[in-house]
């Protein structure tokens, strides 16, 4: 069949960014035609808090050769969006797999949906719905209305829904009101672009001596980093002294407790703050570096980051929260500890410390997801949606 793709460009590069790539990577493997529609400029640039590295990076994801791709659609372009409307008829897909992951989008995703009847009903839309709401959208009066309109039209004109675990399913029913039949659990994809091995060699490049901790990803108030600083500021000196606590990735400015934990540490030179946008072919070497990931999450519909550690085969600690224990699965590598718990992380710490002391942190496999399972349960729902 033919499945035309709909995500973020590499210009605005995130992990929907890489996600859409490897997806559509993951389609053209299994022999169907693949097209791609990249939303190229996402909001006006004042209003993104990374807006100095928006379209300067280079990255190692790239689509496979023979899959088709419009680059793109800008919000604030008619012509764009004509032209992505002209390469939807040209190519005639049987179903368009949409990504949803803000409402800054919502607009542009809204009129792909609406050009579904171009040609007769063959073409059925499908959200993957790779978050509920925004937290930050949600506090935003004008963004929060503009959400609730633009993403309330766009999910009528939808056939069906994904979401990547039975949590998330539900906290989605709930905030939607969608139809319990029409939405699926798909479980996110695996990240190996970055690699699978566990290799030291790009790690040495830190120069980092003693047991390393990493929290990898955008920081934002949901993702619990401040937590994380507490916990790390309550370990014993001993461990503290002979640990490092490595914290990178674009800083939305959303959190105000994690300054003031990261300034007040008494262990601040053991801990590395890089508050900015890391390039795509620096995530194997902290990836590499790291003894341990910790995801303290508050909430969370799903993780890519935690898809790149289980892809690294790395140890982790993250909250217990019902998305995390279902797409970690039987995963061998994981500790958990109750949401918002200072206490227990630092526990769980000390634990993967002395694990790590005595070498028993090991390289671990897991096999549970893979990219041909995802295509197969989107072949099944398009096979369903076509046939009602």
């Amino acid at each position: 069949m033919h499945i035309c793709i709909v995500g973020s460009s590499k210009k605005f590069f995130s992990g929907i960014s890489a996600y859409t790539i490897v997806m559509a990577n993951a389609f053209a493997e299994r022999r169907h035609k693949v097209s791609v529609i990249l939303l190229r400029n996402l909001v006006p640039l004042f209003f993104y808090p990374g807006r100095d590295r928006v379209g300067k990076g280079k990255y190692i994801v790239d689509f496979l050769p023979g899959i088709n791709v419009y680059n793109g659609m800008d919000w604030n372009s008619p012509i764009s969006w004509y032209g992505a409307y002209r390469f939807l008829k040209e190519n005639k897909p049987d179903a368009t797999i949409l990504h949803w992951w803000t409402s800054s989008v919502a607009h542009m995703q809204l009129l792909l949906a609406l050009a579904k009847n171009m040609n007769g009903e063959k073409n059925k839309v499908i959200l993957e719905m790779h978050e509920v709401v925004d937290t930050l959208e949600e506090k935003i009066i004008p963004l929060r209305l503009y959400s609730r309109v633009a993403g309330k039209g766009l999910l009528k004109l939808c056939d069906a829904y994904t979401a990547h675990s039975n949590d998330a399913r539900q906290s989605i029913i709930k905030a939607y009101n969608i139809p319990q039949d029409k939405i699926h659990v798909v479980p996110h994809g695996p990240y190996n672009a970055y690699g699978t091995d566990d290799s030291k060699d790009d790690g040495n490049e830190l120069k980092l001596n003693g047991f390393t901790i990493l929290h990898f990803g955008m920081i934002r108030q949901y993702k619990g980093i401040s937590l994380l600083i507490k916990a790390f500021n309550m370990l014993p000196e001993e461990i503290a002294g002979n640990s490092n606590l490595i914290i990178v990735g674009e800083d939305w400015g959303d959190d105000a407790e994690l300054l003031p934990a990261l300034n007040e540490s008494p262990y601040r030179n053991r801990i590395i703050f890089q508050p900015e946008f890391l390039p795509d072919e620096l995530v194997p070497r902290y990836f590499n570096a790291a003894d341990v990931v910790v995801l303290p999450y508050l909430r969370t519909c799903g993780s890519g980051v935690v898809n790149i550690a289980v892809a690294q085969g790395k140890y982790i600690i993250t909250s217990e929260l019902n998305t995390m224990k279902e797409s970690l699965g039987e995963y061998k590598g994981v500790a958990y500890f109750p949401v918002g718990d200072t206490n227990t992380l630092r526990n769980r710490l000390i634990e993967a410390y002395d694990k790590w002391r005595f070498g028993e942190i090991e390289h671990y496999h897991y096999s549970d997801t893979s990219w041909q399972f995802i295509v197969q349960q989107y072949e099944k729902i398009v096979a369903a949606i076509k046939n009602q």
